[in-house]
């Protein structure tokens, strides 16, 4: 019996409740409606990439944070001369090749004017860079055709292609390869080809219907797919404020309700009311309400029976500027930028707030400049510098393609500082004590070490020319100067 006993004791024990590790993952009904999926990153945009880039579209027409953002992105980004371009190639001697150098880059500004670099022939190089910034963050991502013919100048040129165009419903296999949204992979995912309809699908004006789903197969070696790619997998490029879509719709439905409540309340002045609804003599008639005019500084006499009821709505109140400015730091948050450079709200700042803001702003410019210069800048640079050489077009041959493509550096645009007195003193102290490179400090304003240098060269050589004396000789803080002969301080 003690055997039996021992076993009845033992179901008689409650069960341990299971208990969760992680409270993220619960599901009781406070967490009812924290959406949760485990697909695929293709699998879930796939569905939502054509009516995420028609609202983001739609924000920037008509939202004028949404357009703030784009021009900030494309201003801080790009700038108003673009990625400058400094070749660096050595010679056998050790030395900069300055000749081979200065060929390259007088070649390549050539290329990026105006009726070169684009086969339309309305745009220059630094056009085509803010035109690729727009589309990223708008569309989510940017295509561009490399074509490569004799009637291009350099004999290559490039076109611009809406990522609509790139057929996001073709999903399915191509000579054993295959293809997701459009784009063609091998078995590494590595892209093979890009499968673009031959006219806009929605261009319904003037494209025939039986023409908009053509497809044509271009090999991805012809193709520039600029994108960030944020999970692993992922073959197209999800507009850049998507977090923030909904918060900017529904911040702009507030603001609308508020304006549109605010005229009201200063249009309506009241009502007249009576009893049995008569006893009101009207100016006018509104769909068989009577209305009567009232102008300021002016009193009327009720009829016998009627009284007034005022109409004074609160709305908008002392609430709205705080609840307006809550929504857009969010929103700021979540676009990567502080919330003075996309309000233009200088209200309540400092110098130590707005500088760290900016300095924080401009960590995330620079980290954008290198995504956009490895993925679409030095690409465009190293076909154009292969296709020039190959027909001879500045006098360099193609087999040093690699001396001066691996040499070539590119850099942004750089940004003024809140304090430029104190960001110098503060440079200068760094070069004095060795913690700061004539590099560093010439980078901070977007130039190169070398650049510098041949400026102040040309600047010296000009004045001499024009016998002007330099009177501010660079590095030269801690020079004594040497009297002139027969110099005299006025002392005997």
């Amino acid at each position: 019996m003690g055997l039996f006993d021992r076993f009845k004791r033992q179901e008689e024990q409650p069960k341990k409740m299971f208990k969760r590790s992680y409270a993220a993952a619960s599901t009781s009904r406070l967490f009812a409606d924290f959406a949760t999926t485990d697909r695929s990153a293709d699998a879930e945009l796939r569905p939502a990439i054509k009516i995420l880039r028609a609202r983001s579209r739609e924000l920037v027409r008509n939202n004028e944070y949404a357009r703030r953002y784009v021009n900030l992105m494309k201003n801080n980004i790009v700038g108003d001369r673009g990625f400058t371009t400094q070749c660096k190639a050595m010679n056998s001697a050790g030395t900069l090749d300055s000749v081979g150098n200065d060929l390259v880059e007088k070649a390549f500004r050539t290329w990026g004017k105006i009726q070169n670099c684009t086969v339309s022939g309305n745009m220059t190089w630094v056009d085509v860079q803010k035109l690729v910034i727009e589309s990223v963050v708008r569309d989510g991502e940017a295509f561009i055709i490399v074509h490569r013919s004799s009637k291009f100048h350099d004999s290559i040129s490039l076109e611009f292609v809406e990522p609509d165009r790139v057929d996001e419903d073709y999903n399915d296999t191509y000579n054993g390869n295959r293809v997701r949204m459009g784009v063609e992979f091998d078995e590494f995912r590595r892209p093979v080809a890009y499968h673009m309809l031959v006219n806009h699908p929605n261009d319904m004006e003037y494209t025939a219907l039986s023409s908009s789903r053509k497809r044509t197969r271009i090999p991805a070696d012809r193709v520039i797919h600029v994108y960030q790619q944020t999970r692993t997998g992922m073959s197209r490029g999800e507009p850049w404020m998507t977090p923030v879509m909904h918060g900017l719709k529904q911040l702009d439905g507030f603001r609308v309700a508020a304006v549109i409540n605010a005229r009201v309340g200063a249009s309506k002045m009241g009502f007249f009311t009576s009893p049995d609804g008569d006893g009101f003599m009207a100016d006018d008639m509104d769909n068989n309400v009577p209305i009567m005019e009232a102008e300021p500084a002016s009193f009327h006499q009720l009829p016998a029976g009627v009284s007034f009821q005022s109409f004074d709505p609160q709305y908008p109140n002392g609430e709205f500027d705080s609840f307006n400015k809550a929504m857009l730091k969010g929103i700021a948050s979540g676009l990567g930028v502080s919330y003075t450079a996309l309000t233009n709200d200088l209200e309540a700042t400092s110098y130590s707030s707005i500088r760290q803001g900016a300095l924080d702003e401009r960590d995330q410019y620079k980290n954008l400049q290198s995504f956009f210069i490895d993925h679409f800048v030095r690409v465009v640079f190293e076909r154009w510098l292969s296709a020039a050489m190959e027909v001879n077009s500045f006098g360099i041959p193609v087999a040093r393609f690699d001396k001066f493509a691996e040499a070539t550096e590119f850099r942004g645009r750089s940004w003024s500082w809140v304090d430029p007195v104190k960001e110098m003193n503060a440079a200068v102290t760094g070069l004095k004590s060795g913690v700061l490179s004539l590099q560093d400090v010439a980078a901070q304003f977007g130039k190169d070490a070398e650049e510098l240098l041949s400026q102040i060269q040309r600047d010296k050589t000009l004045m001499d020319q024009f016998d002007v004396q330099y009177a501010l000789e660079p590095y030269g803080a801690n020079f004594t100067p040497v009297p002139p002969e027969g110099y005299t301080d006025g002392e005997e």
